[in-house]
């Protein structure tokens, strides 16, 4: 019991980290889009591109200790899923998000992106055949009603195109979901560990190719602080929270992972007060007190 007690808040307090660095991106993308000739094309393909040499070390020495025979052999099959997660997950969810802020707000993306942990829980019912908890009912409508309350006065504030812009959106939330319920199936089969560094190998494959497609080498020419906030990007980031999150869907999986994810979103609210100096409202606070509840009643134990 003491172990699983263990094992539960480790994979909780991974999750809760993962989701803050994770989310705190949008705080380095800010600052990164304030020097000229930098999109959305570039910041993500800066911060694959220099998180592949953390991913390939972490990749090469799970595939030594697989011809060691310290871990099983990847099959064809689960080579192939890997390529797919990574495809679905960390490259198509995020462009698919950055299309859609062409034409919504990024109060109102945030919203829409919200509905991941729905989907985890709804697709894990519906497919896996596992039973949602009340209090993961409980939890995920008061951190819904939070958002709501963080993001209202965004919603207003939306221009022609919204249609198609939450679309790419919710077809990115989708993408994501469906990342993290893959990759909680295959865990079983491959370890958190490798599983992020081959299937983050591989998106940063179709990363780089969109990157060279779109802007060449010359892209690459950009001023030192452009490479030094995406550094930060890739590290801080990206290598640090995909480790923490997929070890997080290990111990406590997919659909509470993704729950507790809410919490990064509103972390930022602060970070950006903090570091961009973005006031902060009361209807923010009263937001961030609903979205702490729910993540307590997560973990709070049956």
């Amino acid at each position: 019991m003491i172990s699983r007690d263990k094992t539960f808040w480790a994979g909780f307090f991974l999750a809760l980290l993962g989701a803050v660095l994770f989310s705190a991106k949008g705080v380095v993308v800010k600052l990164t889009y304030r020097y000229p000739d930098v999109d959305a094309v570039t910041i993500i393909g800066f911060r694959m591109l220099l998180s592949l040499p953390f991913f390939l070390a972490v990749g090469w020495y799970q595939a030594r200790k697989a011809r060691l025979g310290l871990i099983p052999k990847l099959t064809f099959t689960q080579k192939w899923q890997l390529v797919v997660l990574g495809f679905i997950g960390y490259y198509l969810s995020s462009f698919l998000s950055f299309l859609g802020l062409q034409t919504i707000s990024a109060g109102l993306e945030r919203v829409v992106l919200f509905l991941a942990p729905s989907f985890v829980l709804l697709i894990s019912a519906l497919y896996l055949k596992r039973a949602i908890a009340p209090r993961q009912w409980l939890a995920l409508a008061l951190s819904y009603g939070g958002v709501v309350f963080v993001f209202l006065n965004d919603l207003t504030h939306v221009g022609d195109g919204v249609v198609v812009g939450v679309a790419y959106v919710l077809a990115s939330a989708i993408s994501y979901s469906l990342y993290l319920i893959g990759s909680g199936e295959l865990i079983k089969k491959v370890g958190a560990t490798r599983l992020v560094a081959y299937a983050m190998s591989a998106s940063t494959v179709f990363t780089t190719i969109q990157f060279l497609w779109i802007h060449s080498w010359q892209g690459l020419y950009q001023p030192w602080p452009v490479y030094q906030l995406s550094f930060v990007h890739a590290t801080v980031n990206t290598v640090l929270p995909t480790f923490m999150i997929m070890w997080a869907v290990a111990r406590i999986g997919a659909p509470m992972t993704a729950q507790l994810g809410l919490i990064g979103p509103v972390s930022v609210l602060f970070l950006a007060a903090w570091i961009l100096h973005e006031p902060i409202t009361p209807l923010q606070l009263v937001g961030t007190a609903f979205v702490l509840a729910g993540v307590l009643v997560l973990g709070r134990r049956a």
